[in-house]
């Protein structure tokens, strides 16, 4: 079973930077996450939303 949540190092891995540009990301508002027990922790869905919104932003600036 794929994790259902990923912590900022972890999904700096899945989306190929670093845990800062992360954390920008979810300061901004880009990248959705939760705070449990302490820890910051990003939905999976969060990482696909983020990415097909990156995918829609590229196409938007194609045409």
């Amino acid at each position: 079973m794929d994790p259902l949540f990923y912590r900022p190092k972890d999904a700096a891995t899945v989306l190929g930077m670093s845990r800062t540009a992360v954390f920008r990301l979810i300061k901004s508002g880009e990248l959705r996450s939760i705070k449990h027990n302490g820890y910051r922790l990003i939905p999976a869905a969060a990482l696909v939303d983020y990415a097909r919104a990156l995918e829609a932003q590229a196409s938007r600036e194609v045409a």
